[in-house]
């Protein structure tokens, strides 16, 4: 069982101060350099080759400022990571409402760069849970974002802007009561079909056999092998697994499947069960080998770990080495969250299986949460950047891996299938890592009319960088 973190907390007077700095510091940059930030982490897998230049220190804004037990609300500075924020709020039996899967991700890259886990049939994506952004602009000022006041268009603009609008400095956001354990069913499915079926009826109904559902995913092993992970909250657990030692959580879903089967975690566990292996991806590192995982540190079993053992890979292509000379095939690296509609769901689990060598694959519902589905009469959207139909369920698809480079399709042969079959679905997919869209078929499907709008008012030196230039061209 993991050790509760102790957040780093600050107070308001420090908060004012930094910003103050801040918003100096930024002036200071040159202007005619792209402003990058000087972060320790990232989640990102677009990798670009390291470039000098000024970096924007942020690192003042990496704490919890406050947590309002009454009025279930945080205070938060834009790059504390949810690792210290979960921290925080358990303490007061609370939680964000989307929690994303990993410890690093931080509260503002989440909202700019949008964010899921399998409250968001729920609750929605993270950035519907904020009341209030404060923003350093593009233009240098900074600015407080409310969905109610004269900035509420980049409000509803800042998500999906991934850092090109400008930077949150602060957030209050929402927060749910939580009980101490979750009670969890793992059910199997031997059809696609009958997969989506079952996730549209159990959203809707947020429960199953009786038993409320407060989270729901899932994992595709195959055509033949689906699993969907329901998770209840409970006050008291007859057992609980720990997933940090020898034993591996999405192999569990396979063991604790069937009739009167089921699994017990503590909710702090449960919100980083896939942090440990991030996902199944530790298996590259080999740390899924009994050996290695006896003798890799509790300590180290984390996303964050093994992310900078990819970046490392990156620099110095070392796995490409290793099998070019051992005679295997060059290989595409396939790191994608897409969505699509959970009525088109097994059509893409269809194109995957046959197109995309890789398994398994994660499966998240989502939906608007409720009461935020309305646009702005600026917008036409409540989200424009990445519109999604109000009262529709999409189901997100996550595959992270290497599969062999197809005979005389190039290096991004399978990243672009999946592109098109997406857009041909009628879905979207996260701009977090590569992606090889036309401009024009870009600013289609992630709204360039609003963007365009939202970059005039807020960036209209073009200090940052476009959505497209950061996400397709890898600037």
């Amino acid at each position: 069982m993991s050790v509760i973190r102790q957040p780093f907390t600050s107070d308001f007077a420090d908060h004012v101060a930094a910003v103050r700095e801040t918003r100096r510091a930024y002036s200071e940059l040159p202007p005619d350099a792209p402003v990058r930030l000087a972060k320790p982490t990232s989640n990102l897998f677009r990798f670009r080759a390291e470039t000098g230049g000024p970096r924007l220190d942020v690192s003042a804004f990496s704490s919890v400022i406050s947590v309002d037990p009454v009025g279930r609300t945080a205070e938060v500075g834009g790059t504390t990571t949810y690792e210290d924020l979960v921290a925080a709020t358990l303490v007061h039996g609370l939680m964000p409402l989307v929690v994303p899967q990993l410890r690093t991700i931080t509260v503002g890259g989440a909202v700019t760069g949008l964010g899921i886990e399998s409250s968001s049939f729920r609750n929605g994506l993270p950035h519907e849970s904020v009341e209030e952004m404060e923003i350093l602009t593009g233009a240098g000022d900074v600015v407080v974002a409310r969905r109610d006041n004269d900035h509420r268009d980049l409000f509803h603009g800042f998500p999906n802007s991934y850092g090109t609008l400008g930077y949150s400095l602060r957030l209050r956001i929402e927060l749910e009561p939580v009980k101490s354990y979750v009670h969890l069913r793992h059910l199997r499915f031997t059809d696609a079909d009958e997969t989506m079926a079952a996730m549209a009826r159990i959203c809707a109904d947020r429960e199953h056999d009786g038993e409320p559902v407060d989270f729901v995913d899932g994992v595709a092993f195959g055509r033949d092998e689906l699993y969907l992970s329901l998770a209840t909250f409970t006050d008291e657990a007859p057992w609980t697994s720990d997933y940090t030692g020898s034993d591996i959580y999405y192999t569990s879903v396979r063991r604790y499947s069937g009739p009167g089967a089921g699994d017990y975690l503590t909710t702090q566990d449960y919100l980083w069960r896939w942090d440990t292996d991030w996902f199944w991806c530790s298996r590259a590192f080999g740390v899924q080998h009994p050996m290695v995982r006896r003798l890799w540190p509790r300590a180290l079993k984390r996303s964050d770990v093994y992310r900078k053992l990819v970046a490392l890979d990156r620099r110095t292509d070392l796995s490409r080495l290793l099998a070019y000379y051992r005679g295997q095939p060059p290989a595409e690296p396939v790191i994608q969250d897409v969505e699509v509609g959970v009525d088109r769901g097994a059509e893409f689990l269809d194109f995957f299986h046959r197109e995309v060598p890789m398994a398994p694959v994660w499966m998240c519902p989502l939906r608007l949460r409720e009461g935020h589905e309305t646009g702005t009469v600026e917008s036409g959207h409540a989200w424009p950047l990445y519109p999604l139909e109000p009262g529709r369920l999409y189901v997100n698809f996550g595959f992270w891996g290497m599969v062999p480079m197809r005979r005389g399709g190039g290096r991004s042969y399978h990243n672009r299938a999946v592109e098109g079959e997406v857009s041909r679905l009628g879905g979207h997919k996260s701009l977090y890592s590569d992606a090889f869209y036309t401009e024009d078929d870009f600013w289609e499907l992630y709204n360039g009319t609003a963007y365009r709008s939202l970059k005039k008012a807020y960036d209209p030196g073009g200090r940052l960088l476009d959505l497209y230039a950061k996400c397709v061209g890898n600037r």
